[in-house]
């Protein structure tokens, strides 16, 4: 099975200062892939230098072909997306016309005029932000803010959705609702790359899963083996502590 985001070697950082150090990531269609590890790791660094929004040496694939170099805006046209950790919401603007900013950087041939549908989709997954519509972004509280960011994201018809620490000071309940829709969003097709220091939430929906420690994968495989993994399990999961339900 060719895989639909393929990273090799990657190597990233800011100015002279190395945060990556030639990590490989491997993303496959109807697949989530959860990057987990400790603040400074190296996470948001790995997303946004896939997005080409860092200067990066190593290989990129997407969808078989070599995406280095490639702008980030054309990235969004092909189908693969990133929701930041800040979530980027236009504040000022209301829930429906954040949405509709979504759909302008569809791939070739997905009609803007379509975007109805879409957004009827959308609200169907989320219908809080139906009723809140016409409300301004800024005033949603931080659980309603990550569906936007979310519904904003699926307006772009994406193939592989990067998403950057979604439960971040989100309730336990709101965190659970946001994974359930991720599944669902697996089940309907859609790739992921999860980027989470939930590990335990994580690695409960997750296909596969990666630690990065210093700019370094030290651990992948299966997430159900990571999920019994002593080391893992002591350091990010709690002996004691059950997955998320």
């Amino acid at each position: 099975m060719s895989a639909l985001l393929e990273v090799t070697d990657l190597h990233a950082g800011y100015g002279k200062a190395e945060v990556l150090h030639g990590i490989d990531l491997t993303v496959h269609d109807r697949q989530i892939v959860a990057l987990i590890g400790p603040n400074g790791a190296g996470k948001t660094t790995a997303m946004h230098a896939v997005m080409g929004l860092l200067p990066a040496r190593g290989t990129r694939r997407f969808e078989g072909a070599d995406i280095a170099g490639v702008p980030t805006e054309a990235l969004v046209a092909r189908g693969l997306l990133l929701v930041p950790e800040t979530r980027a919401l236009f504040a000022d603007m209301s829930v429906q016309e954040n949405l509709e900013l979504g759909a302008y950087a569809r791939p070739k041939g997905r009609h803007f005029g379509r975007h109805f549908g879409d957004m009827r989709r959308v609200f169907t997954i989320f219908p809080r932000l139906e009723e809140r519509r016409r409300q301004a972004a800024g005033t949603l509280s931080g659980g309603e803010r990550q569906m936007l960011a979310l519904g904003r994201a699926l307006m772009g018809q994406p193939r592989l959705l990067l998403l950057d620490e979604p439960s971040l000071g989100l309730a336990p309940r709101i965190v659970r609702d946001i994974f359930r829709v991720l599944e669902g969003l697996r089940h309907d097709g859609l790739a992921i790359v999860l980027v989470e220091q939930n590990a335990r939430a994580a690695l409960a929906l997750a296909d596969e899963a990666a630690v990065l420690e210093m700019g370094k994968i030290t651990s992948s495989g299966a997430a159900a083996t990571l999920r019994e993994d002593p080391r893992i399990l002591a350091t990010y999961l709690g002996a004691k502590q059950e997955a998320l339900r």
